[in-house]
């Protein structure tokens, strides 16, 4: 029998967090990149604060993470009471009916474009508190966004190759 031991809920918690914390750190930096050179291409340099006060940014940012990954460990218990539809899923990309290599594709594009937003509102919240001079529209954060598809793309491809050079996802067949 090929049974997996079930998960604690603390472990099962702190798998989001950490999960959260480590996409949500990458892509509030890649943002961040992002809504400079969007700055720069279409409001002439709206956007520019330095190290020290995007790292005052992350500080404020990074307790939001936290709130993020335990509301959407409760939707997702919510959505999917004992992981049955998640089962089905890990259950296919075994089987080779679903993705091995690219990482959630839609998840990516998503993902990409509002931490893009979610950055662009945490700078400009605490553009006060910073003293950074944050100027930004609608416009530079829709194109930063887009940008931003591209870090998170590649981003799921990064992770995509590491399972497919650790082995994750391929069948085991024994006899």
């Amino acid at each position: 029998m090929n049974a997996s031991p079930k998960k604690s809920p603390a472990e099962s918690v702190w798998t989001w967090i950490l999960i959260t914390l480590l996409w949500g750190t990458v892509f509030f930096f890649t943002s961040t990149w992002m809504l400079g050179k969007a700055s720069e291409w279409l409001d002439a340099g709206g956007f520019m604060p330095n190290a020290s006060e995007t790292l005052a940014v992350y500080r404020l940012y990074a307790p939001v993470l936290l709130v993020i990954a335990l509301v959407a460990k409760v939707v997702k218990n919510r959505l999917d009471p004992g992981s049955l539809r998640q089962l089905e899923r890990q259950k296919a990309v075994k089987e080779g009916k679903r993705e091995r290599y690219f990482v959630s594709f839609a998840g990516g594009i998503a993902s990409s474009f509002l931490f893009a937003v979610l950055t662009a509102v945490a700078h400009l919240a605490a553009a006060p508190l910073t003293g950074a001079v944050i100027r930004l529209n609608v416009a530079t954060i829709a194109v930063a966004g887009a940008m931003n598809i591209a870090a998170g793309l590649g981003a799921s491809l990064f992770v995509g190759m590491i399972f497919l050079v650790s082995g994750v996802g391929r069948s085991t067949k024994r006899g």
